[in-house]
C-alpha cells in the first residue's frame, strides 16, 4: 500500500519487536505514523495484528513512498540494529531528505558512532539525533524511559512526541533531552551497565540462598517479594521474585532449576566497562558483572574446573549472615553501582563538554526503564543538591551506607569463606574501601614505575612533581 499527499506527522522503519511496539504506541498516542520495513512480508504482518490503530499508521512497499507520506520537515525513527545497519539506512535515505528533515536513531547505538553521524550531519544533512529507549518489549509499547542527545532544536521539533510515548511517573514524563550529539546514547549506555551490576547482585544473592543457605526456588521467590516491599523495590526485583517463583510447564520443576546458567549479552554492558577504562573512571562493579556474564558462557572450562577441584558452593549456617543481612548487602551493592555510574556520566559529560543534567537522568529513570526503583527518588534528590559529588557522600546515602557497610562486609567474606562467588559484590566492597582511605597504597605503585621507568612521582612534603627515588642516582 502507499499513501496518497504527506500526511504523517513522524515516521518510523524497522518493524521488528521494539520497532513495531514503539510504532503502536505512537499510534495509540494519536499521532499518524508512516511505517516502512525493509522486508515488505514484515510489514504486512505488522498491519495485520495492529488491530483498531492501523487507522493511525501508514504502512509503505518503498523507501520513496515512505518518504513522500511524511509531513515536511520529515523526523524518521531508525529502529535497525546498531552499527553498519544504521549507516546503511542513513545513506539509503539522505538522498530523498531534506536538509531540514531529522533521523533519529533509537536503538542501542554505540555513542561514539551517534558523535560521528551528528558530525556528519551537521557537514551533509539531513539533521540527525541519537536517543536512548529502554524497558524492552512492554516500555516500547505502553512507555519507555527515554533518553535524548543531539541539537535542542532537534529534540523540541519531536519532544512533545517522545515525551507523550514515555513512561509517567507521578504524571511527569520519564524523557529529556540530555545534551549534545551522543549525550543520549551514552547515558543509555551506562543504565545498560548498571543494570548488569544490578542483575549480577541479585543473582549473587540469590545464590547465596540457593547454595549456601539451600533454600528452594519458591522461598527465593518470597524473600524477593518481601524485599520489594521496602527499599530495594524495583523493577528488577519485582521480576526476580516472579522468575523463581514461576514453575517449568513441561516438567513442573522450578524455572530457574530448568534455566541453562550461561547469561547472553549484546554488548552495552561491556561498553560501559570499555567507557569507564577510557574516561579513567571507575565502576568495578560493572566491570565484575560484565566479567561474571563472559565466564558464565565458558561453561565446558567451569565443568572441568569442578571435576579437578571440587564443587565450590558450601551450606553454611543462616545465623553466620542471615536473610537481612543479604538485604543490606544488596542496598550497599546498588548504591556503590549507581554511584559509580554517575561518576561515569559526570566523567563523559566533562570530557566532551556536556551540560548534562544528572539529576533529570535520575528523573526519567523512574520508570518504563529496566533499572526502575524507588531509590531513584533519592538520588535524584542528592543529585539536585550537588551533582558533582559521588553519591556515596550525598548524606542519604552515606546513612544508608554507614547502616549497611557491615553486612556487606560480612556477605562478601562468608561467600568467600565458603565459595560462593560474589563478584559484584565484592568489587563494590573493594571499591567502598578504596573510597574511604585516604592513604591508599599507589605510593608503592609510584616507586615501582619510577624504579622502572623513571617516571617520576610526587611527594608528600613538597609540592610539584618529576621526584626520582634514590634506585635511579648515579
Amino acid at each position: 500500500m502507499t499513501t496518497d499527499g504527506a500526511n504523517a506527522e513522524i515516521g518510523l522503519i524497522g518493524l521488528g519487536t521494539m520497532g513495531g511496539n514503539l510504532a503502536l504506541n505512537i499510534a495509540d498516542n494519536g499521532f499518524q505514523i508512516a511505517v516502512f520495513n525493509r522486508t515488505p512480508e514484515k510489514t504486512d504482518q505488522f498491519m495485520e495484528k495492529a488491530g483498531p490503530l492501523a487507522e493511525k499508521l501508514l504502512p509503505n512497499k518503498s523507501l520513496e513512498d515512505f518518504v513522500a507520506s511524511i509531513s515536511s520537515p520529515r523526523a524518521i525513527i531508525l529502529m535497525v540494529p546498531a552499527g553498519d545497519a544504521v549507516d546503511a539506512q542513513i545513506a539509503a535515505l539522505r538522498p530523498l531528505l531534506e536538509a531540514d528533515d531529522l533521523i533519529i536513531d533509537a536503538g542501542n547505538a554505540n555513542y561514539h558512532d551517534t558523535n560521528r553521524r551528528a558530525q556528519e550531519a551537521g557537514k551533509k544533512g539531513p539533521r540527525f539525533m541519537g536517543i536512548g529507549v529502554s524497558g524492552g518489549e512492554e516500555g516500547a509499547r505502553f512507555g519507555p524511559s527515554i533518553m535524548g542527545g543531539g541539537d535542542k532544536s532537534a529534540w523540541d521539533r519531536v519532544g512533545h512526541i517522545l515525551e507523550a510515548i514515555s513512561a509517567k511517573y507521578e504524571d511527569e514524563p520519564c524523557a529529556a533531552f540530555l545534551g549534545a550529539d551522543g549525550a543520549g546514547h551514552l547515558v543509555k549506555t551506562v543504565h545498560n551497565g548498571i543494570e548488569y551490576a544490578d542483575m549480577q547482585m541479585i543473582a549473587e544473592v540469590y545464590g547465596v540462598m540457593r547454595d549456601g543457605f539451600g533454600m528452594s526456588a519458591a522461598d527465593v521467590g518470597e524473600v524477593f517479594d518481601r524485599w520489594n516491599g521496602g527499599i530495594l523495590q524495583s523493577y528488577l526485583i519485582e521480576i526476580s521474585g516472579k522468575v523463581a517463583k514461576t514453575a517449568d510447564p513441561e516438567t513442573g520443576k522450578p524455572m530457574l532449576d530448568i534455566i541453562l546458567d550461561t547469561a547472553g549479552q549484546k554488548g552495552t554492558g561491556r561498553w560501559t566497562a570499555i567507557e569507564a577504562l577510557m574516561l579513567g573512571t571507575p565502576a568495578s562493579a560493572i566491570e565484575a558483572a560484565v566479567a561474571a556474564r563472559n565466564m558464565s558462557a565458558r561453561l565446558g572450562e567451569r565443568e572441568k574446573g569442578e571435576q579437578v577441584f571440587g564443587a565450590a558452593p558450601q551450606r553454611m549456617d543462616k545465623d553466620l549472615i542471615g536473610i537481612d543481612a543479604l538485604e543490606a548487602a544488596l542496598v550497599a551493592g546498588k548504591i556503590i553501582c549507581y554511584a559509580q555510574g554517575f561518576g561515569l556520566i559526570l566523567e563523559a559529560a566533562k570530557q566532551y563538554g556536556w551540560d548534562m543534567p544528572l539529576p533529570e537522568i535520575a528523573r526519567i529513570w523512574r520508570n518504563g526503564c529496566i533499572i526502575r526503583s524507588a531509590m531513584l527518588n533519592d538520588m535524584s534528590s542528592a543529585l539536585s543538591d550537588d551533582a558533582s559529588r559521588n553519591l556515596m557522600l550525598a548524606p542519604f546515602f552515606t546513612k544508608k551506607l554507614k547502616e549497611t557497610e557491615v553486612k556487606l562486609r560480612q556477605v562478601v567474606a562468608q561467600a568467600a569463606l565458603h565459595g560462593l562467588p560474589v563478584p559484584a559484590l565484592s568489587a563494590a566492597l573493594s571499591y567502598f574501601d578504596i573510597m574511604r582511605t585516604q592513604r591508599s597504597t599507589a605510593n608503592m605503585l609510584q616507586g615501582q614505575r619510577d624504579f622502572f621507568g623513571a617516571h617520576g612521582f610526587e611527594r608528600t612534603d613538597t609540592d610539584g612533581g618529576g621526584y626520582h627515588g634514590p634506585w635511579a642516582m648515579g
